[in-house]
């Protein structure tokens, strides 16, 4: 569908269910990648492995998150160009990102690679559970020049009207990461490294696949000759400061947690927080899901000055994620034995037990981690960086170090209780930064073409 046609004149309920739904149904593979990626190794390997790769993901997610900055970062500015029927400075920001992220990944890979063995020391791993967690690592790591730019690519796709495409593109990359993980570990008994290798793989087909309707010419996007500038890389950077900041703020926080759970409770402690992070790998997908597939729409209609547009997609997105979160909420904790046997199904009662109670703590996150995270998209589409990225370290960072050490009593309770109080928290810094800037978000439409 083409871009223009597809978010300038679509009703706004109409484009919910044209956009977002299949932006939740992506993430939603995804997820599900994600849970059973921790299932499998969980499983066909045990229990030391399943900790490692815990104790590893954090610093994945940092190998992607510079290319994440780029790819939403240039999402924004090119959405607003279309908007303003700026077409060939969003063809420049496409091409000019596309070759920052190919450069980032190689950069980053590199550190990641040559400094493993020196984080793994530092976060406290020893023996097996230290070389599982570099053997996971460094697969990511060799593979990241491939691999980074298949988020940004699901962004550009979705912008230029490609929507289904998208959606059926991390369907496949799911599907394919997933079967291959199943052949390395339980076919073939691959080690840890096969379930990073698997998903890599994935990536790289499905990245290759999403460059071709920009290669051959059929998407709104092209690739021009890139014109870089300091006004357009200073943009991109403060539009994906916001997910940029969130997933470091959240890898530290994750990092310094694990670094608590080893010695407050060694493995068993790190697998049941690992437990929790999957639960919320599948849920926070689904709301991101929603979120970012409205934003193309939002920032069009934002540079267009068609407000009150804005103001109705914004609306929908605002009561799917209350309905996502509530729904989750009541599932976990409805639930709570039955998703730990998930992933840990022999390791015991009484490590079940714990698990259960964990999750009947974390669910409560849910209660209000909708709104939060609604806004800081909100924020983000508008153009509106700075607010979005206080949001987003606050939710990810500040709030739950703040939380570690009032929370410290409680010990491995106050572990569990730092997200769900994290997510009040947030919920109330997001409602004052709504009113602070309702009078801008509630201007009456213009032409800013005219």
């Amino acid at each position: 569908m083409d871009s223009h046609k597809l978010f300038a004149n679509t009703p706004p309920l109409r484009m919910f269910f044209i956009a977002a739904i299949p932006g939740a149904v992506s993430m939603l593979a995804s997820a599900l990648y994600q849970m059973f990626d921790g299932i499998f190794v969980g499983q066909f390997l045990g229990a030391t492995e399943f900790a490692a790769l815990n104790l590893a993901m954090p610093f994945v997610i940092i190998n992607f998150s510079l290319a994440d900055l780029i790819g939403v970062g240039s999402a924004v500015p090119i959405s607003v160009s279309l908007g303003r029927k700026l077409d060939k400075e969003a063809n420049n920001i496409f091409t000019c990102a596309c070759l920052m992220i190919f450069m980032a990944g190689i950069i980053v890979g590199a550190v990641l690679f040559a400094a493993a063995p020196l984080l793994m020391r530092l976060m406290g791993a020893e023996g097996e559970f230290a070389e599982f967690a570099l053997q996971y690592l460094r697969v990511y790591a060799i593979c990241s020049p491939v691999t980074t730019i298949v988020f940004a690519m699901d962004n550009f796709l979705r912008i230029s009207g490609i929507i289904r495409g998208s959606m059926f593109l991390n369907i496949f990359m799911s599907v394919l990461s997933g079967t291959l993980e199943f052949l390395f570990l339980g076919v073939f008994g691959f080690g840890i490294w096969g379930a990073a290798l698997a998903t890599c793989l994935g990536m790289i087909a499905s990245a290759c696949l999403a460059l071709i309707p920009f290669i051959r010419g059929k998407a709104t996007l092209r690739f021009c000759r890139p014109r870089f500038s300091w006004a357009m890389i200073r943009q991109i950077i403060a539009c994906g400061s916001p997910n940029f900041l969130n997933n470091i703020a959240g890898r530290i926080t994750s990092i310094l947690l694990n670094f608590i759970l080893v010695r407050l409770g060694g493995e068993r402690a790190v697998s049941v927080y690992g437990i929790l992070m999957y639960v919320d790998g599948f849920i926070q997908p689904l709301l991101y899901g929603m979120c970012d597939s409205l934003q193309p729409a939002v920032g069009y209609n934002w540079g267009a000055g068609k407000y009150s547009r804005v103001r109705a997609i914004e609306k929908c997105c605002f009561i799917a994620s209350a309905i996502v979160s509530l729904a989750a909420f009541v599932v976990i904790l409805l639930f709570p034995e039955m998703l730990a046997r998930l992933f840990m199904s022999g390791e015991g009662e009484e490590f079940i037990a714990m698990a259960a109670g964990a999750l009947g703590l974390f669910c409560i996150t849910y209660v209000t981690r909708w709104f939060s995270f609604a806004t800081q998209s909100y924020m983000l589409a508008v153009e509106k960086p700075l607010p979005a990225s206080i949001i987003s370290v606050a939710t990810a960072l500040v709030f739950p170090v703040i939380l570690v050490a009032v929370l410290w009593p409680l010990g491995l309770t106050g572990i569990w209780l730092n997200l769900p109080v994290t997510a009040v928290l947030a919920a109330i810094l997001a409602f004052i930064i709504l009113m602070k800037f309702r009078k801008e978000l509630h201007q009456p439409d213009v032409d800013v073409r005219a």
